[in-house]
């Protein structure tokens, strides 16, 4: 388990290593650079990111789930529909990425090879799991592990709509994710429906 101290190194040499990212990509050398930018030896990055590349851009996602909630601090969720909690935590998640746009772009590209899509998706479900727990999902059987699977869809689509997206504010990508959480929950409700009568015909 990551300790205190491991994961403030960490942080440190992901946030030196995004300054050069969207000029140099993601590299193992740049990471080390990092590192030393950042007041540490070279070989401290392998230290902390034993997994290199992938590691870094794990913490990177984990990051951006754990400044996500951050922002979210505060906010009362008691009176929000389901659907608007949802909305609110991906798309208070796409404004902490803002600044780091081009690395995000980056990254996608990173995880597109065959041999990384199993990692890419645990990373995505690990950030959708967040965000149901945030909006206070108690869910322990099957619709645990669908609602995450769908959010995982639908955070996926709409980063790539968010990275093309050249309108104003992202109004597109806002548009874009409304649409995605209606089917979503059209089709989980429907799924939700199905399971429950198959359920209650096997009790029989």
């Amino acid at each position: 388990m990551m300790n205190e101290k491991n994961r403030d190194i960490q942080d440190k040499i992901l946030l030196t290593a995004l300054e050069d990212v969207p000029f140099d990509g993601w590299t193992w050398q740049g990471i080390e650079q990092a590192a030393v930018k950042a007041g540490f030896k070279a070989d401290m990055a392998g230290a902390v990111f034993p997994e290199r590349v992938s590691g870094v851009l794990r913490h990177f996602s984990a990051w951006a789930d754990r400044q996500m909630l951050g922002a979210l601090e505060g906010v009362d969720i008691n009176d929000m529909r389901v659907r608007d909690r949802i909305k609110t935590a991906v798309t208070t998640r796409l404004e902490v990425l803002e600044p780091y746009k081009e690395s995000v772009r980056a990254s996608s590209v990173y995880w597109l090879s065959p041999f990384r899509k199993a990692d890419a998706a645990k990373m995505v479900w690990s950030s959708a799991d967040v965000i149901w727990n945030w909006a206070g999902d108690t869910a322990t059987d099957y619709n645990h592990y669908s609602k995450r699977f769908l959010l995982s869809g639908v955070m996926t689509t709409t980063m790539v709509r968010w990275l093309n997206d050249m309108s104003e504010g992202h109004k597109e990508t806002l548009a874009f994710l409304d649409r995605r959480i209606d089917n979503v929950l059209t089709f989980g409700r429907m799924a939700g429906s199905l399971l429950g009568g198959f359920g209650r015909k096997k009790a029989r």
